[in-house]
């Protein structure tokens, strides 16, 4: 018999490691080459349970798709990333609002206002690195703008932002005209690993999940300390994957099968780790280097995500956005898969660049 939930209680974090990968001694040459992965996605607004399947290739085609995502440039891959935005973005907009990023869930508890959960991950990402004031500050990777008008806002701050996406831009730079932060906050076409600002200009370098889209990660962190004025303060939040154990000298099989979906399907380039970044930013000479996991903090926004898109709403509008926003969408339950099983982590990196004193 089951017995009723207290409705007073918070609703616990679904299980982790529910997906099932065979490893590959498992694999033979007489068994099938899919893998089938079974989600579950609760339709929060209407207390419908849908049932996802994705097929996970495995052996020959699973080497087909890291061949996919190795053959591409860099330029392949920026000019993959602008049209997936430029095709997507008014969609996520439609359903979502102007924050292009994951909502924070407190000690993984389940929200339902998911659009106040992603100005909570600003909020979050502003305390752990205990930003008080911020004079002028530059967005990387920053979506039609939402997080700059946020703190543009919050602190009067003047901030610049970059984007591959020409849509995205000129789609922020109508809603900074309309919040009437046409002269505080400015979108432009850019590359995130050679901005077209001057060395030590901003007081905050804001990257808000733009990282993992980034090809040369070194690169992108020269960049981002290069364009910080000295005492300022860099945050990173991006998508990672777990550090990797002490003997360990690459992910598992089936771990990185479900990131080089994830990676040919949203135009990404190899996954680095929490550590490694923070190794990145020591050996800029950055000081005060700090890092945090808030995987279980966003544990649940992908379920809403998933649960968004099955609407009739969300369905029609993946369906029209065109075949980058639906190829996009069939590898959601991948992230989830990858939160569940720990090797997606929800990484936050800070660092203050030193005083030219110090």
């Amino acid at each position: 018999m089951m017995r009723d939930r207290d409705p007073q209680s918070p609703p616990r974090l679904p299980p982790r490691k529910r997906g099932k990968f065979l490893p590959p001694q498992s694999i033979s040459s007489n068994q099938p080459e899919t893998v089938t992965v079974i989600m579950s996605a609760r339709t929060f607004a209407h207390g419908r349970c849908a049932r996802l399947r994705l097929s996970v290739t495995a052996k020959g085609s699973t080497r087909r798709v890291r061949a996919r995502a190795a053959e591409r440039s860099i330029d392949e891959l920026k000019a993959g990333i602008g049209d997936f935005y430029d095709e997507s973005s008014e969609l996520w907009e439609s359903m979502w609002g102007e924050h292009m990023h994951h909502g924070y869930y407190p000690n993984g508890t389940l929200r339902l206002d998911h659009q106040q959960a992603q100005v909570d991950m600003i909020e979050e990402a502003l305390r752990f690195a205990d930003v008080s004031s911020v004079s002028r500050g530059v967005d990387v990777g920053c979506g039609i703008g939402g997080s700059s008008r946020y703190i543009a806002k919050k602190y009067g701050a003047t901030m610049d932002a970059v984007t591959l996406s020409p849509r995205q831009a000129a789609r922020g730079n109508e809603l900074n005209a309309s919040a009437g932060l046409g002269d505080k906050v400015s979108l432009q076409v850019a590359d995130a690993m050679n901005m077209p600002f001057d060395s030590g200009s901003y007081d905050l370098v804001w990257s808000m999940e733009s990282g993992e889209h980034m090809p040369t990660k070194p690169q992108f962190v020269n960049e981002l300390c290069r364009v910080t004025a000295p005492g300022g303060r860099v945050i990173v939040v991006t998508w990672c994957h777990r550090d990797l154990a002490p003997g360990e000298t690459s992910l598992s099989w089936d771990e990185q099968l479900i990131l080089d979906r994830i990676c040919d399907a949203y135009y990404l380039p190899k996954w680095c780790s929490v550590a490694d970044y923070k190794d990145l930013f020591e050996k800029e000479g950055m000081e005060d280097v700090r890092t945090t996991d808030w995987s279980d903090e966003v544990s649940w926004f992908w379920l809403a995500v998933i649960a968004t898109a099955l609407t009739p709403q969300g369905l029609t509008g993946v369906l029209r956005a065109g075949p980058k926003t639906l190829q996009g969408a069939l590898v959601m339950p991948l992230m989830q898969l990858g939160y569940r099983r720990g090797v997606i982590k929800f990484g936050v990196i800070t660092a203050r660049k030193p005083n030219a004193a110090d």
